[in-house]
């Protein structure tokens, strides 16, 4: 099959095409023909060697496509089937994928839809449970304009919680419109925030990592009240949590997600697309950020 691979670390450019040998489903597992992989800034801080030193690596944990082939003890999922899901052997982005964790793609997605949902419902919902969100808590999101920040907010909302939610003011609009309360970036956050949330703000997750910690502890009352994904050094100098998926992984969103998009309580737009021999310029313009919206690759 070919694959999504890279035999350095570097940029882009260390990316490149592979044969490799087809992979099988194993115990509780099925394959699927890849017909779309999600990309994460985890693919490109993998290829530059932030992650782990082993050489030469595969690409991607998260895809949708048909299955071709069913493991021992499966017994829900049917060759056929349209599903998406996570692969834990980081080679999705590939013609063939083994999904360990998946569900049944929802019948208004096409194959990108779903292959951009994984990663950001996982995480959405995992740092929702971790910080206790229920109904009529107030939670604040920092970063609530992205993949991940969008679907805590939808998730979020769906619960019964009040949402505020921190972006540009050009995505002040989208976020209202997902049911949050947009604030924005910069000086006066704090102030800003509080007015909007008199009674006080409950629970806070930072999801872009841009230095405000300090404010969140302080917003909702103590450290243990907040929750970051994407600042981990911030998360050790202030006592906060900072949440992994190899922690233990909210598996269980991706079951969820299906029945509130089919219901229009939730949505996840798909940025871009390109094709898996274009993985090089998909790199690119993740890295660049300037697309809003999942980078999603298509395997035909």
């Amino acid at each position: 099959m070919k694959a999504a691979a890279f035999r350095s670390f570097g940029g882009p450019e260390v990316l490149e095409i592979v044969d490799l040998p087809d992979p099988h489903a194993g115990p509780g597992h099925v394959r699927i023909a890849v017909r779309a992989a999600g990309i994460n800034a985890s693919d490109w801080k993998k290829r530059q060697g932030l992650m782990d030193q082993v050489l030469p690596q595969t690409m991607g944990y998260e895809a949708a496509g048909i299955v071709d082939e069913v493991g021992d003890g499966v017994t829900d999922v049917n060759v056929g089937d349209r599903v998406f899901g996570f692969t834990t052997d980081g080679a999705a982005q590939a013609e063939l994928a083994v999904l360990s964790f998946f569900a049944p793609i929802p019948a208004s997605l096409d194959f990108a839809g779903a292959a951009a949902l994984p990663s950001a419902v996982e995480t959405a919902v995992r740092t929702l449970d971790q910080l206790g969100v229920v109904e009529n808590s107030t939670v604040l999101i920092n970063g609530a304009s992205g993949s991940v920040g969008s679907a805590a907010v939808q998730f979020a909302v769906a619960r019964g919680a009040q949402v505020i939610g921190t972006a540009s003011p050009a995505n002040h609009e989208y976020l209202r419109g997902l049911g949050a309360w947009p604030v924005a970036y910069g000086e006066g956050f704090v102030e800003r925030v509080r007015t909007l949330a008199s009674s006080g703000v409950d629970v806070a997750l930072d999801v872009a990592g841009s230095g405000v910690l300090p404010e969140l502890v302080d917003l909702t009352g103590g450290a243990n009240r907040v929750i970051t994904v994407a600042d981990i050094d911030g998360a050790l100098k202030y006592g906060v949590r900072f949440s992994r998926g190899d922690s233990g992984r909210a598996i269980h969103a991706l079951a969820e997600v299906g029945p509130l998009i089919e219901s229009g309580r939730f949505s996840l737009s798909v940025g871009q697309t390109f094709s898996l021999v274009d993985v090089i310029e998909a790199h690119r313009v993740g890295e660049a950020g300037r697309v809003r919206g999942k980078l999603v690759l298509l395997v035909e």
